[in-house]
């Protein structure tokens, strides 16, 4: 433990009421640390920000909006072929020609992919599929329909 050379009371110069600092509010409010909070920091404390916190002020980057973000939200067709029992009964998909239509983006997916086997003819709307997703729905007797697409 580190000894002190000189007492603290050393500072406290006689017990006296001002303790040396004057008789009327020295050493009392903000104006002794020149402002509350950040205040002066483009004023009298800027050498104060240069050294310790040189990236305080200005802009840092782009925040893109949340609307404006897009991502790939996929599914597999696997997946897709072993809850369509589940959805059919829970009637959040139709059958239509003997077809489960399965709309993608009402189920929050934008895109298809080709993992796992069909075994049931589905017809899947979706934004965007993959090659061997659309080969293997169309092997197994389903149809796909891709948003925005004209026919």
């Amino acid at each position: 433990m580190v000894v002190r050379k000189r007492k603290k009371s050393r500072k406290l110069r006689g017990r006296t009421r001002t303790m040396g600092w004057g008789r009327i509010g020295q050493h009392r409010k903000s104006g002794s640390r020149g402002g509350f909070g950040a205040a002066g920091f483009h004023k009298h404390m800027w050498t104060w920000v240069i050294k310790y916190a040189p990236n305080w002020f200005g802009k840092h980057g782009f925040t893109q909006p949340p609307e404006a973000r897009y991502g790939v939200y996929a599914v597999n067709i696997g997946e897709l072929d072993e809850f369509a029992r589940k959805l059919l009964i829970e009637n959040r998909v139709v059958k239509e020609d003997d077809k489960i239509v399965i709309n993608t983006v009402e189920l929050g997916y934008n895109k298809v992919l080709g993992r796992g086997r069909v075994t049931l003819p589905l017809k899947i709307i979706a934004k965007y599929v993959s090659e061997s997703a659309r080969k293997k729905i169309e092997a197994a007797g389903g149809e796909v329909i891709i948003l925005g697409e004209e026919k």
